[in-house]
């Protein structure tokens, strides 16, 4: 599984999930020498913004990777410079209800992904999930894709790893969803 088919299910699900959306793909910061790109940025009105910086990681991305540390860089790199660059803005919101950045770090649902998280999962499991970015409330997510196949239903779903519960529990297992590409590839891993 490529990058670029995560990215058009992620596409499909926010066109579809939501009435209001601008997405830019491939989204370039930089602040100050502090450059990098955003796989998939997306602005929804509900009606205040809310944003969705979003990091995909294929198997390719895993494989060329010198680790876990590697990819977390790159993935805080982005929280903490894209709104520092002149061309993006959040702002607070009295009004706003809940997050009004999710920043996101999503793993395809393939074998290599399974077997590198697991291996990986304590570093993982510690991103906080609670941030402030910008003086705006934030959330970080750490998570494999789920039903993506139904993403352009608007049902394309994330499964967390650093939340509540970890990554090799029966909890994390059980929330599987049944058939899908995630449960045959932590069935065929060695993990």
């Amino acid at each position: 599984m490529r990058e670029d088919e995560l990215a058009t299910r992620v596409v499909e699900h926010f066109r579809t999930a939501f009435d209001d959306v601008d997405i830019h793909l491939e989204e370039p910061y930089d602040h100050y020498g502090n450059r990098g790109v955003a796989d998939v940025y997306i602005r929804v009105r509900t009606p205040e913004p809310v944003d969705y910086l979003i990091e995909l990681k294929a198997d390719a991305a895993i494989r060329h990777a010198t680790g876990a540390n590697e990819i977390l860089r790159q993935y805080r790199r982005m929280e903490r410079y894209f709104y520092k660059d002149d061309e993006h803005d959040i702002r607070p919101k009295l009004a706003r209800n809940g997050p009004g950045v999710h920043v996101l770090l999503l793993f395809a649902p393939t074998t290599r992904c399974v077997e590198h998280v697991h291996e990986h999962r304590a570093l993982y499991e510690s991103v906080d999930p609670d941030a402030v970015v910008e003086d705006v409330t934030a959330s970080r997510k750490v998570a494999f894709l789920t039903n993506l196949d139904r993403a352009a239903q608007g049902e394309l779903g994330f499964l967390s790893v650093n939340g509540e519960v970890p990554f090799d529990s029966a909890a994390f297992r059980d929330a599987i969803p049944a058939d899908s590409r995630l449960a045959a590839a932590l069935e065929d891993a060695s993990v």
